[in-house]
């Protein structure tokens, strides 16, 4: 997760999504340096979102493919920018996410897979410590639940 927050982490993802993967496209679409790319694409392989391939043999040149990992990071994208566009007037919204088939917007929600209840009400869902809390974490929720 340290990674993903990046701001260019986000940026790049969200390329590769649309079906960008070679550092050519990413720096042209994003205006991004070419030593902070290099770096982003490095943290991104290491970290298992994406995977480098090589796409010509003279001179060798690599594409970067999202793994199975780096999809299943698209739900949190596309609700990021769910969250910054009801921010925003629509004519103010720089992209927005439609229906593939007919074209027309849709506003994704996050819901609980077994209930299909929408998780934004914050008095119905809270966190707990889970199995592999540390004691300060495990005090840190006693402490929530108990107020």
């Amino acid at each position: 997760m340290q990674h993903v927050g990046e701001w260019w982490t986000l940026l790049i993802l969200h390329d590769a999504f649309d079906g960008y993967t070679r550092f050519d496209q990413f720096q042209e679409n994003l205006g991004i340096s070419t030593s902070m790319l290099t770096a982003r694409l490095k943290t991104l392989v290491s970290d298992g979102l994406l995977e480098r391939r090589p796409y010509q043999a003279n001179p060798v040149r690599h594409e970067y493919v999202l793994t199975d990992l780096g999809r299943s990071l698209r739900p949190v994208i596309v609700t990021l920018a769910a969250w910054g566009n009801s921010r925003l007037a629509p004519e103010q919204r720089s992209m927005i996410l439609v229906d593939a088939d007919s074209g027309e917007e849709v506003e994704p929600v996050v819901v609980d897979a077994k209930t299909g209840l929408r998780l934004d009400d914050s008095n119905a869902y809270v966190f707990t410590a889970g199995p592999a809390a540390s004691n300060a974490m495990r005090a840190r929720y006693t402490r929530t639940t108990a107020t």
